[in-house]
């Protein structure tokens, strides 16, 4: 996804590569409580069923943090 300020974000990457690339999420992550340390190697909706938390509510506040990073 293309946000307006040419940033870049996909939903497939793992909870570890969208924190490397935008580490604005990390806030995110902690907020929906994914697993930032052992389970980061997971993909975010995978993480995000992992963890007991809403996937598409995930993935909005991402797109959103990615957006203003």
């Amino acid at each position: 996804m293309t946000t307006d300020n040419n940033t870049y974000f996909d939903p497939a990457w793992t909870v570890n590569e969208t924190m490397a690339r935008y580490p604005a999420t990390i806030a995110v992550f902690n907020k929906f409580g994914i697993d930032t340390c052992c389970g980061s190697g997971s993909p975010i909706r995978e993480a995000a069923f992992r963890d007991d938390a809403d996937a598409d509510l995930l993935v909005d506040a991402l797109r959103v943090a990615v957006a203003r990073s």
